[in-house]
């Protein structure tokens, strides 16, 4: 009933537009999604983009639940561990990309059903007004020194890709399956509060400046950089880190629309554009490092090597492992 209620709100709107409309589910935040609907729109005066933001699991969920009807067009944005599970899933439309090329295996489906956009690798992030990279935690172990006991703060994570995949990565690290949910249930035991969206959580932690969280490098710098949050950050080693992609949904209403808005939210100009105004790290190969801002080219990462096939397939029971033995266990 859910969904249908929200394909009747998207219908409505389509209707109060005499143009063409495409639909776009995405979790990359008003900021992005009107700054580039505008953007789109300016060079295409006749289509109408409704951009749709919620979190990467959202969209999975409502993609999944809309497969015999898509309301959607293109999803941009969410961890390349939810496209593999849509890709195996049959929801996705083998698309191929002008620069396929350009980007290197790992980074996109070998049947062109999702491609990567950008690279994010996952930080400790704390209130610099409070804390230095000296006095924060350094690696992931550290967040269950007892010294960081109620000083935690966690994006709620069934419904955020970032999160979901900071926990079974945590999983995939440990010795056993079983290590690792004792490893989330220690972190539980000293995390604070779950805000329920990512801008909650950012509030959070400007209002409590000893507070620490785990959340994605670049979207850090940008609320630093754009919005003034006194944020600083740790890269751990052996951090996870995220590809970002774009698809079109099997069945898109209007698949030639998609195609022309993929094209145009991954060129090297868009995506330069993107890394200087919102941080994005691009996962294309061929972007001048001279367009992209000077923390992106020098900042060092020392990835977790993951099995992100294996990842994706393990995802659904580990977060329900966490949820039933873990945050929901009295």
């Amino acid at each position: 009933m859910y969904a249908l209620r929200w394909v009747w709100v998207v219908l409505a709107l389509a209707g109060c537009s005499n143009r063409e409309t495409l639909v776009v589910y995405s979790p990359h935040g008003p900021e992005v999604l009107k700054d580039w609907k505008a953007r789109f729109e300016a060079k295409y005066p006749e289509v109408d983009v409704q951009v749709m933001d919620m979190g990467s699991q959202d969209v999975y969920t409502r993609v999944k639940a809309e497969a015999n009807r898509p309301v959607a067009d293109v999803w941009w944005g969410a961890p390349s561990t939810m496209f593999m599970q849509a890709a195996d899933e049959g929801l996705l439309q083998p698309y191929r990309p002008t620069w396929a090329d350009k980007v290197d295996a790992q980074y996109k489906d070998a049947q062109d059903l999702w491609y990567g956009t950008y690279r994010s690798p996952l930080a400790i992030v704390f209130n610099n007004r409070k804390l230095t990279p000296e006095a924060a935690p350094k690696t992931w172990d550290e967040l269950l020194d007892p010294k960081w006991k109620d000083k935690i703060t966690i994006r709620k994570p069934l419904a955020s890709g970032t999160m979901r995949t900071f926990f079974c990565a945590m999983i995939s690290r440990a010795a056993s399956e079983d290590a690792g949910i004792e490893w989330l249930r220690t972190l539980h035991q000293s995390t604070e509060a779950y805000p329920e969206s990512p801008q909650l959580l950012y509030d959070h932690i400007k209002r409590n400046e000893e507070l620490v969280t785990v959340w994605l490098m670049a979207d850090a710098a940008l609320q630093r950089d754009r919005n003034s949050y006194p944020f600083g950050w740790v890269v751990p080693p052996q951090t996870p880190v995220l590809t970002e992609g774009i698809a079109i949904i099997k069945g898109a209403p209007h698949p030639e629309l998609a195609q022309r808005f993929y094209e145009f939210v991954t060129t090297p100009e868009a995506l330069a554009q993107q890394a200087e105004a919102y941080a994005k790290i691009p996962a294309r190969k061929d972007i001048d490092p001279k367009l992209l801002p000077k923390w992106i080219v020098e900042t060092k990462i020392d990835p977790m090597p993951v099995d992100w096939k294996v990842f994706a397939q393990k995802e659904a029971a580990w977060c329900k492992r966490w949820d039933d033995e873990v945050y929901s266990k009295k």
